[in-house]
């Protein structure tokens, strides 16, 4: 069986960081000791850390390759590559991929992504040509006509590892803005203010239609995997807890600091954007992820658009809200394997698989030098 001693390092065990070695045997992390090894064939770390490989449970990362410029879409294999390459390079050894099903009449080609992707993870999975292991998350346009019928088809997928409920409606959640919510429409479809106000009273009659019957369907659908189920944009405490009360147990990207602590007060994880945090903030004018973290508000953090961005907003986290190297790591490996329900992962300590990422620092930057998924280098 293939054995790896990587040594020099600097272990980022759950509540302590420890320079030490570490023993791969198969796809399996074997032992772990302190200090430095004598062994000829082990390689040096040179001092750098190394952390269990990213956990992410929420990329929309395919949607930007499958559509790097508008109008230009691309083949859907070679961008299902395109993403898995970035999301290694990244140090995420596991991917949820989500996947946007419904359409609220601005993005027609989601529908098709989503197909795609499926497919694409179907015929792929088995091959070796992927470097990160990927799964399903399901993001569930609650308003849409269309959602029902995608959900449908993928329902009983054994990828399918997580489903949130979303509704991008004008008036809620990330778009509770309406005047802002008309200016960006304006300017991303280049459609008159009257044109865009007529579909924001089009959306508005179709939610208040479909939303709650198709929730109800939703749920029911769904409730026999007993899959983690995330709530979307949360955008206050009357919601949180009326979600939680159906058993979603998870607040995905909550625009305002009181959802995330009514999450916080009723048990419910809260998940983040890594973008945020690196950014310094909301790209929509929401709560920043940072003073979340600072209140304590904060279980997981998900790489939603960039997955570099994980491993600098753990780095980031440290230096920005004074919580410790473990903790912040945690946020990308532990927790959101225990979300996911994927045992097998998430630290360093034996028995687990060896998923790996070795990271460097340049001066405040940190970067990812090499990967390991199940004991061998994929970047």
């Amino acid at each position: 069986m293939r054995e790896t001693v990587l040594t020099n390092a600097r272990l980022v065990l759950p509540g302590q960081v420890v320079t030490g070695t570490l023993l791969l045997r198969g796809d399996r992390i074997a032992d772990l000791q302190t200090g430095r090894s004598q062994l000829a064939a082990a390689e040096d770390l040179e001092g750098d850390h190394l952390i269990p490989g990213v956990v992410d449970l929420h990329t929309d990362n395919l949607e930007r390759q499958v559509l790097p410029r508008a109008n230009a879409r691309w083949p859907s294999r070679s961008a299902m590559l395109a993403h898995d390459a970035q999301c290694a390079a990244a140090g995420v050894t596991t991917v949820l991929d989500a996947l946007c099903l419904g359409d609220l009449g601005f993005d027609p080609g989601r529908g098709q992504t989503f197909r795609d992707g499926v497919r694409d993870l179907d015929a792929l999975a088995g091959t070796g040509l992927l470097k990160s292991e990927h799964f399903l998350h399901l993001r569930c346009e609650l308003p849409a006509p269309d959602m029902p019928a995608a959900v449908e088809g993928v329902a009983e997928h054994p990828r399918v590892l997580m489903a949130s409920l979303m509704d991008h409606s004008p008036g809620v959640g990330q778009y509770r803005d309406i005047p802002r919510y008309r200016a960006m429409r304006q300017r991303q479809m280049q459609m008159s203010e009257a044109e865009v106000t007529r579909r924001i009273e089009a959306l508005l009659e179709q939610r208040a239609r479909l939303r709650e019957p198709q929730r109800r369907w939703l749920l029911d659908r769904l409730a026999h995997r007993a899959l983690p189920l995330a709530s979307h944009d949360d955008d206050g405490a009357g919601v949180v807890a009326e979600n939680a009360e159906a058993g979603i147990r998870i607040s995905e990207f909550p625009v305002v600091m009181e959802a995330a602590a009514a999450a916080r007060a009723l048990g419910v994880a809260v998940i983040a954007g890594a973008p945020n945090v690196v950014r310094g903030g909301s790209h929509s004018g929401n709560v920043a992820a940072a003073e979340m973290i600072r209140a304590g508000t904060v279980d997981a953090l998900a790489s939603d658009y960039v997955p570099a961005a994980l491993v600098e907003a753990a780095w980031r986290a440290v230096a920005e809200t004074g919580i410790a190297l473990p903790q912040a790591v945690g946020m990308i490996t532990d927790m959101p394997a225990r979300l996911a329900r994927l045992a097998d992962r998430g630290r360093l300590e034996a028995g687990l698989r060896a998923d790996l990422a070795r990271v460097a620092v340049a001066g405040e930057v940190p970067f990812v030098r090499q990967v390991w998924r199940a004991g061998e280098r994929v970047a």
